[in-house]
């Protein structure tokens, strides 16, 4: 079996036929963010992008998603009736004879124990990347293995990449793949990534 790790983007693409899109439909969609938030939730906000900007250079990864992270995706709660929040869960599936599988950092998906129908994931990586490292690759192929999954190449699969202080938001529908320029969240931006984290909730509903 090969592990999320060891996926480039252009192993993915060539390996499953998947091709990437600009400005793609279901991306534009997902960051079309009017809704507003409310006082409370941009004056915690407020809070977590001073604490990025006075401790950033100080936390390792485990600290950014302790103090910084999991607040966010709390933020968002996505504790529902129909579906959860899984952190650090495995995948794994065979997808035309090539068997895929590794660790994802935070799932949304159906279940109470273990994720049994995944709508979004998101990857977390360390500042700096290794040569040998490619987080669009391993958040895309985990994409790809949570649409073997559930079985339907026309259920939209949500993504997001953290490195460091930057937030990429990527969709995969069928075979097409998009993923959008980087939020930086010890700027203005932390409201709009908070809206999108908020805006899955919704795009996922008619998948229920």
């Amino acid at each position: 079996m090969k592990s999320f790790e060891q996926w480039s983007y252009e192993e993915v693409e060539d390996s499953f036929g998947i091709k990437r899109v600009q400005q793609h439909p279901l991306l534009l969609s997902w960051l079309d963010l009017p809704d507003p938030l409310s006082e409370v939730e941009q004056q915690r906000l407020i809070e977590l992008r001073n604490d990025l900007n006075l401790y950033f250079d100080q936390w390792n990864e485990w600290e950014l998603e302790m103090f910084f992270i999991t607040h966010l995706i709390r933020l968002a709660q996505y504790y529902q009736p129909e579906y959860r929040p899984f952190f650090e869960r495995k995948l794994k599936a065979k997808i035309k004879d090539i068997e895929v599988g590794g660790v994802v950092d935070f799932l949304l998906a159906k279940g109470k124990q273990k994720p049994k129908q995944p709508y979004f994931c998101l990857h977390e990586y360390k500042w700096s990347r290794r040569s040998n490292n490619d987080p669009i690759g391993q958040l895309l192929i985990a994409m790809v293995c949570v649409q073997a999954k559930n079985n339907n190449p026309q259920q939209p699969i949500y993504g997001v990449i953290v490195e460091g202080k930057l937030w990429y938001f990527m969709t995969l529908l069928g075979q097409e793949y998009s993923m959008a320029e980087p939020y930086n969240a010890s700027r203005d931006d932390i409201f709009t990534i908070l809206k999108a984290l908020k805006k899955v909730k919704v795009l996922i509903q008619p998948y229920l």
